[in-house]
């Protein structure tokens, strides 16, 4: 359906009143032009970097791939996209005001923008659950760590889901209502400004993910804080049984590194004397031989135990700082885009609006530090890479 000339200029003024036509930085000096576009670059830079840095490591290091990682994976591939495909084609547009590069690029940009933020954004809970269940459900979670089916199947919904949430809607509003509503040399979605699917839309895109991530932390700090009170009597039942004090199922203290075997020979150092004074007065064998393996084996049992405990506490804090900064980077832009489409974009400066939207880029430029920050495995694989040599000589250094 063809548009006539006042439908088309009913459209340009509606857009003019929506969405001004200059860039929020257009009433800049040249120099601070300059380094907008300086600090630009190297945000996209910093995020293609460091995100081929994750997947390079995924690749060369086996020791990364087991389940939960591969959705790290999934995460990462989605941020690279976001630094090489949607940051430079909008770093001109954000500096000039004027979209140059014709309505079938302004297409494909908003859809691979909003696929692959909420893709981001789902590959976030997704990766919530994962360690959810890692840590409340160890034992049927162990049981599936050679299923790679469902894991493939967990990856590509969460690209189907992502785009089903705005992508027809970018590809078929227009057509739908028989006229567009952006001018020629911008480039936005045609519902920027509906109040009521920017409300739905950003419901499941942040809010709903956001309430999904929260439920799953609040689970494992509870899972681990019952553990810790409980002394993880259940686990150490074995030893109980075995009539040997209970000093041998001592967890370590919270913060505390898992306890070594140096640690284990000082908790049973108190039955030391007795055994050297026994063997001195010529023990029977038969006695020393059936003690012996139960004590180690209750000390190597509560070792594990404490050790998976302290495990899921890493888990659990690395999880933590993941999820805070998505919060940080996501809400502020959430809110307003809700706010701006219920006012008509009268209420939001442009300025303030372009400032929540880059930081919700910066996400995909923070989440590989956060990789190596809070997984040492992701460390060992990104010092294995930048610093070969030296890497090699640390590891050769070490036997």
């Amino acid at each position: 359906m063809h548009n006539s000339t006042a439908e088309i200029l009913h459209a340009a003024a509606t857009c003019n009143e929506t969405w001004p036509t200059q860039s929020p930085s257009s009433g800049f000096s040249l120099g601070v032009l300059v380094l907008l576009a300086v600090l630009m670059v190297l945000l996209c830079l910093v995020t293609i970097l460091g995100n081929i840095l994750v997947i390079l490591a995924f690749v060369m290091d086996r020791n990364l791939r087991h389940r939960s990682n591969y959705f790290f994976l999934n995460l990462a591939v989605s941020d690279f996209a976001v630094g090489v495909f949607c940051m430079p084609l909008y770093i001109p547009y954000s500096l000039t005001g004027k979209w140059l590069l014709g309505r079938g690029i302004c297409k494909l940009w908003l859809v691979m923008d909003y696929l692959l933020c909420t893709a981001s954004v789902f590959n976030i809970v997704l990766i919530s659950y994962d360690r959810f269940l890692s840590v409340t459900k160890a034992v049927s979670y162990r049981a599936q760590q050679g299923i790679t089916s469902n894991l493939a199947i967990e990856m590509v919904a969460i690209w189907v889901l992502a785009f089903l949430l705005y992508c027809p809607a970018i590809l078929f509003w227009e057509h739908v209502a028989g006229h567009s509503v952006v001018a020629v040399d911008q480039c936005y979605a045609e519902f920027f400004n509906n109040w009521y699917f920017l409300l739905c839309a950003s419901t499941l895109e942040f809010f709903v993910p956001l309430l999904l991530v929260t439920y799953f932390n609040v689970h494992i700090f509870h899972n681990i804080q019952r553990r810790q009170r409980r002394g993880s009597v259940q686990d150490c039942e074995s030893a109980r049984s075995s009539s040997l004090s209970w000093r041998f199922c001592a967890l370590p203290r919270p913060g505390a590194s898992p306890p070594s075997s140096e640690a284990e020979d000082s908790v049973s150092s108190p039955t030391r004397p007795k055994k050297q004074a026994v063997e001195t007065n010529g023990p029977s064998p038969t006695k020393t031989n059936s003690t012996t393996p139960k004590k180690n084996f209750s000390a190597s049992f509560c070792s594990k135990t404490g050790s998976k405990l302290q495990r899921d506490k890493k888990i659990a804090k690395s999880l933590a700082i993941i999820v805070c900064v998505f919060a940080i980077c996501w809400a502020p832009y959430s809110l307003l885009m809700i706010i701006r489409g219920a006012c008509q974009g009268t209420c939001v400066h442009n300025f303030l609006y372009e400032a929540t939207f880059w930081l919700l880029w910066i996400n995909s430029s923070l989440n590989p530090f956060l990789y190596s920050l809070c997984h040492v495995k992701f460390r060992m694989a990104f010092l294995k890479i930048l610093c070969h040599k030296r890497f090699a000589t640390l590891r050769s250094g070490s036997f």
